[in-house]
């Protein structure tokens, strides 16, 4: 009887197992499964109940967790991957531009951009409260300023005041009527401090051009009409409708407590700055947050640390809201890189100007604020464009890594400029590089607005994906949408080709795809600090999964630019399916 005993007894524990696992709501099979997980093969199936992996495996162990009520799925062979998660985002703003006027980058000869913009203006897109507005402006317009201002300062512009949205974020142009409501003029100008004065393009009598830049061009931003709250609303919903439709299932929404017309570049935020916020709680009550949000707020770039009782009060209005996070905050360490603005903190000046751009933190200070941060469990999000830039901001994390036991993954997003010397370091202070690789791509902007300007080295290591990755750092996926397309399957084919309308931006520094697709799945999720609960296929996690049309393992890197998502799961619930004619909708 003793040696009877203990054998029904693991009979029955094994029974109870079986009958614990045999609960499936779905299982997906005949499926090439990519799990994200290191060092872990492709798979066959994967079984998914109560919104979360039950197991993945061969389809044999899948169907035996199966039973009448379970929905059955056989993929026929197409690939099954992670949701994708974007580092860097503004998803909702982006949305929101794509609701109006804009030119997505775009580049049109003068006469005919009046045309268009003629056009936009009798469909009702252009024109709000009296302003006519456009996004996603190319930064080539604004070596034109001059002309600009010849075309939309006379006829029917002259007292219609006319504004034009940089698609970087920290440029824009506008008309002379636009500029008299915001107080801009030669004699304002020349009162300016010589750092706020270079951000405002003027003649040698100071009379203003039109174009701005940071916190000029935010002065500008302010006065622009606000939507009312239900476009607000209609633009939150396209913007996760648009990031589901290509695989986008969790993003790092880079100013989250920004608004419209918030001055971004030098903000200092108050407990009433909650920017998206509203609306991706009220998107959450809905049931339509079909996304994790991980949401960075702005802190001034001189915050001190008692500052960030601001952004630590500003979490509590929001704690709890179902699939919205708060890993840290976000700071503006530098500007951009390209002509007229250059704005970036570069190490060796700029050619032209013989200036060394703009370098927000104090570098005494700022690491003083990354331990603050650090002491509150908080990452620190860094925008660096620039290699001076980007040198400071890691300072600033060595420095916070000599007294924290436990450090905290913080991040550095854009990474144009990188120098060598700071590639090992990544990897050393656990630092994760965000990278939008869809930029690395030989046009305008590289070719013509950069690469005059900068020494051949600083030009040599521009997005040095290859590099970082080979030094052992980890690199996540980001878009900086709307700056560029949220769709990660074009810069995970960019990251490999770097190939552009001008050339091939050192090939050099290609990434491979490989590398790419964990740069999306759990590298990003170490980056939102949710690599427990997404960013592979594994039990226990959130089943956030995609369909893709393609076997992206094999086809070539053109095939791979235009892949699509067939379906987006969210949470094991079908959430995006595409649309009946295979088309899948736009993601501008």
């Amino acid at each position: 009887m003793q040696r009877v005993l203990p054998t029904l007894l693991g009979l029955t524990i094994a029974c109870a197992s079986t009958e614990s696992m045999a609960s499936a709501d779905l299982i997906i099979t005949h499926a090439k499964v990519y799990t994200a997980e290191p060092g872990q093969t492709l798979q066959q199936a994967v079984a998914i109940e109560d919104g979360k992996i039950l197991k993945v495996g061969s389809n044999s162990e899948m169907e035996a967790l199966a039973d009448a009520s379970t929905q059955r799925i056989n993929l026929a062979g197409k690939v099954l991957m992670p949701g994708m998660i974007d580092t860097h985002s503004h998803p909702v703003m982006a949305a929101l531009d794509s609701l109006g006027a804009n030119l997505y980058d775009e580049l049109l000869p003068l006469q005919q951009f009046e045309q268009w913009l003629i056009e936009e203006e009798k469909a009702g897109r252009a024109k709000h409260q009296g302003v006519v507005l456009v996004s996603g402006m190319n930064s080539s317009y604004w070596e034109q300023a001059d002309a600009l201002g010849k075309r939309f300062n006379q006829g029917r512009w002259q007292d219609v005041p006319v504004v034009l949205s940089g698609i970087d974020g920290h440029t824009g142009w506008a008309n002379n009527a636009m500029l008299k409501r915001v107080g801009i003029d030669a004699a304002m100008v020349k009162a300016q401090p010589e750092k706020e004065r270079s951000y405002i393009g003027h003649g040698a009598d100071f009379t203003p051009n039109g174009y701005l830049a940071e916190t000029a061009w935010d002065q500008v931003r302010s006065q622009l009409p606000a939507p009312d709250d239900e476009l607000m609303l209609k633009a939150a919903r396209k913007a996760v409708a648009v990031n589901n439709s290509v695989g986008v299932t969790a993003w790092m929404d880079a100013a989250a407590n920004g608004g419209v017309g918030a001055s971004l570049f030098e903000m200092r935020p108050t407990e009433q700055d909650v920017g998206v916020l509203p609306l991706y709680r009220s998107l959450s009550e809905k049931g339509e947050l079909s996304a994790h949000v991980a949401a960075l707020l702005l802190a001034h770039p001189q915050s001190q640390p008692a500052d960030l009782e601001i952004q630590a009060k500003v979490m509590q209005q929001f704690a709890g809201v179902p699939n919205l996070t708060f890993p840290g905050i976000k700071i503006f360490t530098d500007g951009i890189m390209e002509f007229p603005g250059q704005t970036a903190a570069v190490l060796d000046p700029f050619k032209n100007s013989l200036k060394r751009g703009q370098l927000l933190i104090d570098p005494a200070s700022f690491p003083k604020l990354v331990v603050a941060a650090e002491k509150r469990g908080w990452i620190v999000h860094m925008h660096a464009v620039g290699d001076r830039a980007v040198r400071e901001g890691l300072n600033a994390v060595a420095y916070a890594r000599q007294l924290a036991p436990a450090p905290v993954p913080h991040s550095i997003s854009h990474l144009q400029m990188v120098n060598p010397k700071e590639f090992p370091r990544f990897k050393e202070l656990g630092v994760i590089a965000s990278m939008q690789l869809l930029w690395a791509t030989a046009e305008t902007y590289t070719e013509e607005l950069v690469k005059p300007y900068v020494s051949a080295m600083a030009y040599q290591y521009q997005y040095p994906a290859r590099s970082l990755n080979k030094a052992g750092a980890t690199i996540a996926g980001a878009s900086d949408w709307p700056v560029s397309s949220p769709n990660p399957w074009n810069a995970i084919a960019q990251a490999s080709t770097r190939k552009g309308p001008l050339g091939v931006l050192n090939a050099a520094e290609s990434l491979d795809r490989q590398s790419m697709f964990q740069a999306y799945t759990l590298n990003a999720a170490k980056a939102l600090r949710l690599e427990q609960s997404i960013g592979s296929i594994a039990p226990g996690k959130q089943a956030d999964l995609i369909v893709l049309d393609r076997d992206v393992f094999t086809v070539s890197d053109a095939e791979l630019f235009d892949t699509q998502v067939v379906t987006t799961y969210f949470a094991g619930k079908a959430v995006y399916q595409v649309p009946a004619d295979n088309s899948v909708a736009q993601a501008q």
